[in-house]
């Protein structure tokens, strides 16, 4: 394939790309509640479920995150390539959204409802339901993701859709962070669990069946592809590249942030019941934000607004770190960092399927299944480091779940996962968006697609 975009009047042909309604953008929006607000309550939760209510020594639960999260990532890759070869009368995506959503339910209930075993057949346990889980919730969660890159080509629109998936995404974590920890006094951490599996039920249908997928190859090729062609057409896509190793380091800061959040409140604030306050503060920015990030996306671009997003998110980081046990301090710092981190979750989606056409341009191989699916094992990755991170500097600081005191080190640890080391991460994220410059570059790629798809259907038989 040539390398140099083309330029002309085919750029004036993006207009005419067909455009989903703004009911079937808030559809898919809907299903990110049922994806995502799951990833928060594992995130921010799971560890300290192990640790002080089941009783498994942090050292073991950040091992079994790490190891766990590695798999998810591989299959991952795998379910990226199932989805590609997907031919279905609903499509490639949105079946696997049908298919999953009540195992997924399941499963959740099975992650929070560790039996009274002995130490050894609790790990046990804890492996193999959270294996389980993390299979059925790659099955749904990769063609969610794959979804946005089919229900349109129109870069605007694609924003739009995963602005208002963000929006869910964050009623969600808000639900999660405010009221998890007093609805397991009242239910118990099984039926908690067994609240948020049928929110997730309900949600992943709700997009399967208002959202269309529409956007199809510019190449007669596309039903020949194999795993291994795929896989070579995305390591020569330099913007997944870049957007992949973003994904690391921002779940990375994620998880290190939500999953140390109850232990934060408790040892350095001093009353966990503060935990609340915390989730809100830094979940309510998110939302309101978001509601703006439109407008600033269409005069800046993605890119420019993530990398804004993430200096007010180093600011916040240094309020944080000014007085870290003064909570009106480490609220302030809080809500800065919520609101630097929303264009993020906002954008990080569309960032990625935006990739995808780049990669069509440069390879002639469209791939929207494997493009997600491997971005995604970057974010499953810093999802899994960030959770082990936290388990391993707690059993580093010497920390003992449900002990009336820690030792001083464990204090210095749970601050590091919060302040510290979130900002070095957020250096690091603005450093790789200074070379992702795909929204400059996206109308000519995608005009040369179209005028290859309309030389193509010219083709004789």
């Amino acid at each position: 394939m040539g390398q140099t975009i083309i330029e002309g009047p085919w750029i004036e042909q993006k207009h005419d790309l067909e455009k989903p309604r703004k009911k079937e953008m808030w559809a898919y929006g809907v299903g990110s509640f049922g994806i995502f607000s799951v990833n928060t309550l594992i995130s921010s939760f799971l560890t300290f479920y192990y640790t002080d209510v089941v009783g498994i020594a942090g050292a073991i639960v950040g091992t079994l995150m790490l190891i766990a999260r590695l798999f998810d990532g591989i299959t991952d890759i795998g379910m990226g390539s199932i989805v590609d070869m997907t031919r279905s009368k609903h499509g490639k995506a949105r079946p696997w959204l049908l298919w999953m959503s009540v195992p997924l339910g399941v499963s959740i209930v099975l992650l929070f409802s560790v039996p009274d075993l002995d130490h050894t057949g609790k790990i046990i346990y804890a492996y193999i339901t959270y294996i389980l889980f993390i299979l059925l919730y790659t099955a749904a969660s990769i063609p969610y993701k794959t979804l946005l890159g089919v229900m349109t080509q129109h870069q605007h629109s694609r924003s739009l859709s995963n602005i208002y998936s963000t929006i869910f995404t964050m009623i969600g974590t808000l639900i999660v962070m405010t009221f998890t920890q007093p609805l397991t006094a009242s239910i118990g951490w099984t039926g908690l669990a067994g609240f948020y599996g049928l929110l997730s039920i309900i949600a992943l249908y709700i997009t399967f069946r208002f959202v269309k997928e529409r956007v199809e190859s510019s190449t007669s090729q596309q039903d020949k592809i194999s795993f291994s062609a795929g896989f070579k057409a995305i390591l020569r896509n330099k913007y997944w590249i870049i957007i992949t190793l973003f994904c690391v380091t921002f779940y990375t800061t994620i998880c290190l942030v939500q999953g140390a959040g109850l232990y934060y409140a408790q040892w350095v604030i001093g009353d966990i019941n503060k935990f609340p306050i915390i989730g809100l503060t830094l979940t309510a920015p998110m939302i309101l934000g978001l509601f703006f990030i439109g407008p600033l996306v269409a005069r800046f671009g993605k890119r420019n607004v993530a990398i804004i997003g993430s200096l007010v998110a180093i600011v916040g980081q240094i309020i944080k770190w000014a007085d870290p046990s003064n909570l009106p301090v480490f609220l302030v710092g809080t809500a800065l960092a919520g609101l630097g981190v929303m264009p993020t979750l906002g954008l990080l989606l569309a960032m990625v399927n935006d990739t995808v056409e780049y990669g069509e341009y440069k390879t002639g191989l469209r791939t929207e299944g494997l493009v997600n699916s491997a971005a995604s094992f970057g974010m499953k990755f810093g999802t899994g480091l960030g959770l082990a991170v936290v388990g391993w500097l707690l059993g580093i600081g010497g920390y003992v779940g449900g002990a009336a005191e820690q030792p001083a080190l464990a204090i210095e640890m749970i601050k590091a996962v919060n302040i510290q080391i979130p900002l070095a991460l957020a250096v690091i994220q603005i450093i790789l968006m200074l070379f992702f410059r795909i929204d400059k570059e996206y109308p000519a790629i995608l005009a040369e697609l179209q005028r290859r798809k309309m030389n193509n259907s010219k083709e004789p038989e």
